[in-house]
């Protein structure tokens, strides 16, 4: 019964897919990965990855008087009913290095008496890089932050899979190696990565950035390469840089640890606006359980304001999840 169960399940996300959006690509069948295990249907909850407030963020680390902290970040997620906050390593005081145990369970408190959950954190490295040198300074960055995030309580760490900064081509990053081997790279030291981050129960979630991973397709074979449990995808809607990105988010949903909420489905404000009702549909389809971080970003706006723009992305996203909800799904 359970095995016709999984089976009419699996049929109907098929379905889904084929009815809803555009064929896959054929060659996405021979990627063989085992989507997330869930039961119960969909249920999601908001949360604020904290780079919309990069210009704040970076001043305030410059300089205390300035901008915001960390702090004051959970304090605006708290005051917009967010129910979580993902914390972006970069602005953590001593980064790349780890902070203080004082600091972090202060602002883990600080967290928690505002009811807020810490839904993940992030750091920045290179797998794609020639040098050996430089992805192993990327596996032992991320091991420290897997640490800093058992600490926190937070259950997924952000990974990257290409260059960090500078933003480089893979294939210079590489020094025109082939793909295969680059990604042979990249799965090795995710790898290595997610093996860590199991001993302290942190998930390593790689994200989709529009350089190494430019489609589902792509973001699929790397995580059949890693072939590690802690290990999943961190779905970036803004980051499949194919014709129908919504496909790609539909192929990969089902294999999500954590997300990043884009406002377009693109790197700049030429880019289609994100369609949140079709966006959220896909995710409640494919049965997700957990948090969807909002990130807004200035694409070159000089009147970028964090504090008019993601209270804007975030009803967008609370419409979108209501009316859904009232819409049949076929989920496991």
């Amino acid at each position: 019964m359970h095995s016709l169960s999984s089976r009419r399940a699996f049929l109907q996300r098929a379905v889904m897919v084929s009815l809803v959006l555009p064929a896959l690509p054929q060659e996405l069948g021979k990627a063989e990965v085992n989507p997330v295990k869930r039961v119960g249907g969909a249920h999601l909850r908001t949360s604020l990855n904290a780079f919309s407030f990069l210009e704040l963020l970076t001043a305030n680390a410059r300089d205390p008087l300035m901008g915001v902290s960390l702090f004051e970040v959970c304090d605006f997620c708290a005051r917009h009913d967010f129910d979580a906050v993902d914390l972006t390593g970069y602005f953590f005081p001593g980064y790349p290095q780890a902070p203080t145990d004082s600091y972090l369970l202060k602002l883990k408190r600080h967290a928690f008496d505002l009811g807020l959950a810490i839904s993940g954190t992030g750091v920045r490295n290179d797998f794609v890089a020639a040098e050996k040198s430089v992805r192993r300074e990327g596996i032992e960055r991320i091991k420290t932050w897997i640490e800093v995030a058992a600490k926190l309580g937070a259950p997924v760490i952000r990974a990257f899979a290409d260059s960090q900064p500078p933003y480089k081509n893979w294939l210079e990053a590489a020094k025109n190696a082939d793909r295969q081997l680059v990604e042979q790279w990249t799965a090795d030291a995710l790898r290595e990565c997610a093996e860590y981050g199991e001993k302290f129960g942190v998930i390593v979630g790689v994200q989709n950035h529009g350089d190494f991973i430019k489609s589902g397709a792509e973001h699929l074979s790397l995580l059949k390469q890693v072939d590690h449990p802690w290990c999943g995808a961190l779905v970036d809607t803004g980051k499949y840089l194919t014709a129908e990105p919504y496909v790609d988010i539909a192929l990969m949903a089902p294999y999500a640890v954590n997300w990043q909420i884009k406002e377009t489905m693109g790197s700049s404000l030429d880019s289609p606006r994100t369609d949140m009702h079709k966006l959220i549909k896909i995710i409640r389809q494919a049965g997700f359980r957990g948090y969807l971080p909002l990130e807004t970003l200035a694409m070159k706006r000089k009147d970028y304001d964090p504090f008019i723009e993601v209270p804007k992305l975030l009803a967008e996203l609370r419409t979108a999840m209501e009316l859904t909800s009232a819409e049949p799904t076929d989920t496991p």
